[in-house]
């Protein structure tokens, strides 16, 4: 391996162990979660060197970006599961889907209606719905309040799965301060699994926690964490 391909490995090992620690310090199965690792503006080199290192799954936040890389990394023989992270229009579905097994970002009806019309439906779309968990302005997202109604319409489309919620918390300067905004995404799908009475292998997951909290967010249910900075290093 070359310096860089090491380098990535031993972050991704540490990473682990930072799964691992934090999973025994709460009493969980380091198994009940998954690593997504975020390679947003990384070079297709960093990914291959991820995933020969033994990631299997990679996030990316932009549809183009996904679509070229993707295949860059199919080229070389290997066949990560891909995540779609980013805020994503209507008229990028049919770009992402190709490649993403499952989308993040779904945070309005028209999105959903539109990976439903575009999903395999042999191969349905596992989603889960954004919240805006902070209420911020600056961020994508829907409502806490309009949760349940985007995820009943998620529930009885064809096509997609809908897995659980995803959440990026207001940032905070010490991790364990996201804490309250992970547990209120647990506290909401909680109450939307009670309302809505899914299938139970649906509405199951909690996509929450990066690079500088996912600790905290383990320790309030996470199911996955993404994480990016930890693994690649700066952006530059």
């Amino acid at each position: 391996m070359n310096a860089r391909e090491t380098e990535i490995a031993e972050n991704l090992d540490r990473v682990r162990q930072r799964i691992a620690d934090a999973c025994a310090a709460c009493g969980r199965d380091p198994s009940e979660v998954l690593l997504v690792g975020v390679a947003k503006t990384r070079p297709a080199d960093d990914v291959i060197a991820a995933v020969w290192a033994g990631l299997e799954d990679v996030g990316e936040n932009y549809a183009q970006e996904l679509a070229a890389k993707a295949q860059l990394v199919l080229d070389a023989g290997l066949r990560p599961r891909w995540h779609f992270l980013g805020g994503l229009q209507t008229n990028k579905v049919k770009m992402v889907l190709p490649w993403a097994g499952a989308v993040h970002s779904v945070d309005r009806p028209s999105l959903a209606d539109e990976i439903s019309k575009r999903s395999d439906p042999n191969r349905p779309t596992d989603v889960f719905v954004e919240v805006n968990i902070g209420g911020e302005a600056s961020k994508s997202g829907v409502a806490v309040a309009g949760a349940q109604d985007l995820c009943r319409r998620i529930l009885g489309l064809p096509g997609m799965n809908l897995v659980g919620l995803m959440a990026i918390p207001p940032v905070e300067d010490d991790p364990v301060a996201a804490r309250p905004w992970f547990q209120a995404l647990r506290h909401l799908r909680e109450s939307l699994v009670e309302s809505l009475q899914p299938p139970p292998h649906l509405l199951r997951h909690l996509s929450m926690g990066m690079s500088g909290d996912f600790e905290s967010a383990i320790a309030e249910g996470a199911s996955v964490v993404r994480v990016g900075t930890a693994i690649f290093g700066s952006r530059k």
